[in-house]
């Protein structure tokens, strides 16, 4: 047995498999069976060597994947893991970062804390941190690392639509698109969100000329999609030659998909933090690079 190996769901073997040749470690999965009640029964693989690398995001129904997570560590550990790690590329309930109504659990606060109790280290790509400055400030100090996929998407966006103008929906995606901006070497510009509802949502639109130039919106995450629909319709109306979208994150909740079509969306381009069929830059290097050091131990 190695000493270490990279352990995953078999819905997530693609980006798991990858990570894993990334790292030059082997790959095992989980077994998992739902009874008719809801429950969930998991089989790990047994035993385990002392260190494990458990990837596992918490896309589409997060709050049956915390349960796997509860359930999948502390049997990793009683299985012969010494040292857990958690890859966790997409990282649920970080939105609720702050008691919006008297009352609120700020489940940001409290998911991120709950995680801290189970895995040595917890490490993910773009969470929703925008009250935040780092993980450090709901984790113990080091225990949890955000990497940020936006230079992947930047570069992407670059080879595929030369000189196009970057957009962010609002303020609080300034540093992400700007940072994605310059790893593409193009033109940004960053608007305003207002909303009013949970799926009504405007979009004040950046004071950047856009008349006949290609338009990529650019955005950690996309649910249901109604911001980006919003930006591509007032786009195009202001004489954008294209628009297309990107994410880290392509969560594309209920019709988000073919409304972004509709509305005259060109290219729906994300990374595999989570999977759908608009990935197209894949995370796993961006992983490997941050874990080569915990690995090389």
């Amino acid at each position: 047995m190695t000493a270490m190996q990279v352990l995953a769901f078999d819905d997530e073997q693609p980006l798991a498999q990858a990570l894993a040749d990334a790292l030059g470690l082997p790959l095992a999965l989980i077994r998992r069976h739902r009874f008719p009640d809801g429950e969930t029964r998991l089989v790990l693989p047994k035993p385990l060597p002392p260190r494990v690398l458990l990837l596992r995001g918490l896309q589409h129904q997060p709050n049956d994947r915390l349960v796997e997570l509860l359930i999948a560590a502390p049997a990793a550990r009683a299985w012969g893991a010494r040292e857990l790690l958690l890859v966790s590329p997409y990282l649920a309930y970080m939105r609720q970062d702050m008691e919006f109504t008297p009352g609120e659990a700020v489940s940001q606060r409290h998911i991120a804390a709950l995680l801290a109790t189970q895995f040595d280290r917890v490490l993910t790509i773009d969470p929703h941190l925008h009250r935040i400055a780092s993980l450090d400030e709901v984790m113990p100090a080091g225990q949890g690392v955000a990497l940020s996929a936006a230079a992947l998407l930047g570069e992407w966006i670059a080879q595929r639509v030369p000189g196009a103008v970057l957009i962010g929906p609002d303020e609080e995606s300034g540093q992400w698109v700007a940072e994605a901006a310059r790893a593409g070497g193009l033109d940004h510009g960053v608007g305003r969100k207002v909303r009013h509802g949970d799926r009504e949502v405007r979009l004040s639109f950046p004071e950047v000329a856009v008349d006949g130039r290609a338009v990529v919106l650019l955005d950690d995450m996309a649910s249901t999609g109604r911001t980006l629909i919003g930006s591509a319709v007032e786009a195009l109306a202001r004489g954008a030659r294209s628009v297309d979208v990107a994410v880290t994150h392509a969560l594309f909740n209920g019709d988000a998909l073919p409304a972004l079509r509709a509305a005259g969306v060109r290219h729906v381009w994300s990374s595999n933090a989570v999977p759908h069929e608009s990935n197209a830059v894949c995370v796993a290097p961006l992983l490997a690079r941050a874990l080569a050091d915990w690995a090389g131990a």
